[in-house]
């Protein structure tokens, strides 16, 4: 397994649990209020700062298990992160436009702030599946 694809399934991984956290800790605090009742912004930041701490420990520790790992990268890393990014980049466009939808429409900020954080998530989910499984196969020829 080359660094790289390491390095996506650390933040695959870690995107899928920094969200779900985020989702258990939003619900449970609801108590049978309804969402946009519960305090959200700093537990969003939390999270998503966590998050990219999280990764980057990971990376870290990968390092340090095996410092003699070649971290090179070649034309076929390089073009399956491309794939990847713009796989991925398509659920930013869907997040923003649904929230400058939302907006225009005045629904609470809740709403508008836990669409586009959703939609980064599924972002960088849908990135590095995509990433993981071209690894796994094969670019594919256009």
């Amino acid at each position: 397994m080359t660094h790289e694809e390491k390095r996506a399934w650390i933040r695959l991984v870690v995107a899928v649990v920094g969200y779900a956290a985020y989702v258990v800790i939003i619900v449970s605090r609801a108590n049978g209020r309804s969402l946009p009742e519960v305090p959200y912004a700093t537990t969003l930041l939390w999270t998503v700062g966590a998050a990219i701490v999280a990764s980057i420990v990971a990376e870290i520790g990968i390092a340090i298990v095996n410092p003699r790992a070649s971290r090179a990268t070649d034309e076929r890393d390089r073009e399956i992160g491309r794939l990847g990014e713009y796989t991925g980049q398509s659920f930013v466009v869907i997040g923003a436009v649904a929230a400058m939808i939302m907006a225009m429409a005045e629904w609470d900020w809740f709403w508008i702030a836990n669409v586009v954080y959703l939609c980064f998530a599924l972002s960088a989910v849908l990135g590095g599946i995509t990433k993981v499984i071209v690894y796994r196969r094969s670019l594919p020829q256009w």
